[in-house]
């Protein structure tokens, strides 16, 4: 998370998001009462990332505004409103994606290495399969993902100890996979709230650097609150 004073050059954030290479970097400039937040990953700008909104929302309500605990963000998607739990959990809000639902294609079998029950598509790619197993020994075909529709490749399945199970796959963002994913949650946990008859959504992304996510459904929005753990605090100094 980068706390910025003024904007930098775009192409610099960029080049500091490859330099992190971490799925996403956040950077943010405080506006009046709120805050312009902004994210990139190692391949180029996206319009919504929900760990690194929660990610932000820690560093400014520990470092910058120690009092506040509720946090607005102006973004690509419109204002996010961060609600402070606790001190190390954060809670925000955002519309749910739609489920459009799409053929099961032999090209989505040969990406994931298993075949799809169903498939979903709206900004990212929604494929559910049939047991945990199945996404825990995932064994993704990097190349053919890149060639299935939508930004990030979702695979899903209904959990033992948690509601849900997930994986996150964005090789065309240069992210082979995402650690934990707030943003293509807001697929996941509608399909999951409508699936067990359920509003409140405990999932789990198994990822190497695995997360869980606390979320609920209310009409058309979909409530994500997540843990935030303090890595480390450094200096950026780029050549300007």
């Amino acid at each position: 998370m980068c706390i910025l004073e003024d904007w930098l050059p775009d192409e610099l954030m960029q080049s500091i998001s490859k330099e992190n290479n971490f799925s996403e970097t956040a950077f943010v400039v405080k506006d009046k009462n709120e805050y312009e937040l902004r994210w990139f990953t190692p391949g180029g700008e996206i319009d919504f990332c929900g760990h690194a909104t929660l990610g932000t929302a820690y560093v400014i309500s520990n470092f910058i505004d120690k009092n506040c605990r509720q946090i607005i963000f102006k973004t690509l998607s419109g204002k996010i409103n961060v609600s402070v739990v606790n001190d190390i959990l954060f809670e925000f809000n955002f519309p749910k994606y739609n489920l459009n639902k799409i053929p099961v294609t032999n090209k989505m079998t040969e990406a994931i290495g298993t075949q799809p029950a169903e498939a979903y598509l709206d900004r990212d790619l929604l494929l559910v399969v049939d047991s945990e197993d199945k996404v825990i020994n995932l064994k993704p075909d990097m190349s053919k993902i890149k060639e299935l529709e939508g930004m990030c490749v979702a695979v899903t399945a209904k959990g033992e100890e948690y509601d849900c199970i997930s994986r996150v796959l964005a090789p065309k963002m240069n992210v082979a996979e995402d650690p934990v994913t707030g943003s293509t949650h807001c697929m996941i946990v509608p399909y999951w709230a409508n699936k067990l008859n359920k509003n409140k959504i405990i999932a789990y992304q198994a990822s190497s650097r695995a997360g869980m996510l606390y979320s609920e459904m209310y009409g058309d929005m979909v409530k994500i609150a997540g843990k935030v753990v303090l890595y480390a605090i450094s200096e950026i100094l780029p050549d300007i």
